[in-house]
C-alpha cells in the first residue's frame, strides 16, 4: 500500500468507521460505546485558538438538538487531555458554557491518521477540522473538510443529519437546499405502468415536473426522538 495513504487514512463514505479506543475529557471512550447512536467526530487544528474556540462553544450551544436527533459530538486534537482540560475550564471561565461532549487527547496521531485528519501538506502535526458523520450502525455517511482558517457552519452539520435521516426513513431523496418539513423526491418508478401512475398523480396533485422528479410530504415522525432513548 503506499505509504501517504497508510499514515493519511482511506476512509471513504460507505465503509463502516474505523475502530478506536481513546482517552478523553470525560474519561476513556471507544467507537463501539456509540452503538445504536449517530456520532459527529470532529478534529480540531488546536486548544485555545480563536476559530477553536469559537466552534467549541457553538457546539456546546447546540448539543441539545444533536441529541434530540440521537447523535452524540465527539472532538479531537493531538493536544494533551490536560490541555483541553484547562481550554474547556477557560471556555468556563469566560462564558459560563460547559462543553457537554468529550474531546479525545490523540497524543501520537493514531485516530488523526487512521481517520485521514491530517493533510500534510498544511501540516504533519495538526490535523485539519475534519467533520465525519457516522451513522448509528456504525457506516460513514458524510466527511466535510475545512481549511485551519474557515470555521464550520454547525447549522449544515444539523442539516444534513435530518436530511439522511428522513431519506433513510421514507427511502426518499432529498433536493437541493431542502431544510427540515419541505417535501422530499420519491424514489423513481421502476416500472412502465408505475410510471404513468406516476404522471397521473403529478397531474391531480401537481407535485412534479414529470414522472423522474416528483414529491411528497415529508414525515417528521420519521426522525429519531432520543429522550429516554436507552439505545
Amino acid at each position: 500500500m503506499d505509504y501517504e495513504l497508510m499514515m493519511n487514512g482511506t476512509v471513504k463514505i460507505g465503509q463502516p468507521a474505523p475502530d478506536f479506543t481513546a482517552e478523553t475529557t470525560y474519561g476513556p471512550v471507544s467507537l463501539d460505546d456509540y452503538k445504536g447512536k449517530w456520532l459527529v467526530l470532529f478534529s480540531h487544528p488546536g486548544d485555545f485558538t480563536p476559530v477553536c474556540t469559537t466552534e467549541m462553544i457553538a457546539f456546546a450551544k447546540v448539543n441539545s438538538y444533536f441529541e434530540k436527533l440521537n447523535t452524540c459530538l465527539l472532538g479531537l486534537s493531538i493536544d494533551s487531555n490536560s490541555s483541553h482540560l484547562a481550554w474547556m475550564h477557560d471556555i468556563y471561565c469566560m462564558t459560563g458554557i460547559v462543553l457537554p461532549f468529550p474531546i479525545i487527547a490523540d497524543r501520537n496521531g493514531t485516530i488523526a491518521r487512521k481517520y485521514g485528519m491530517i493533510s500534510n501538506d498544511i501540516s504533519n502535526t495538526e490535523t485539519v477540522r475534519n467533520v465525519f458523520i457516522i451513522d448509528d450502525k456504525g457506516i460513514v455517511r458524510v466527511i466535510l473538510v475545512y481549511p485551519l482558517n474557515v470555521g464550520r457552519f454547525i447549522p449544515e452539520i444539523l442539516r444534513i443529519i435530518e436530511a439522511l435521516q428522513m431519506s433513510d426513513c421514507t427511502h426518499a431523496s432529498i433536493p437541493v437546499n431542502w431544510i427540515p418539513g419541505q417535501p422530499v423526491i420519491q424514489p423513481p418508478p421502476r416500472t412502465y405502468p408505475l410510471l404513468q401512475e406516476r404522471l397521473n398523480s403529478i397531474e391531480e396533485h401537481n407535485n412534479g415536473m414529470n414522472w423522474y422528479l416528483a414529491f411528497q410530504g415529508s414525515k417528521q415522525e420519521c426522525l429519531i426522538e432520543t429522550k429516554g432513548d436507552d439505545n
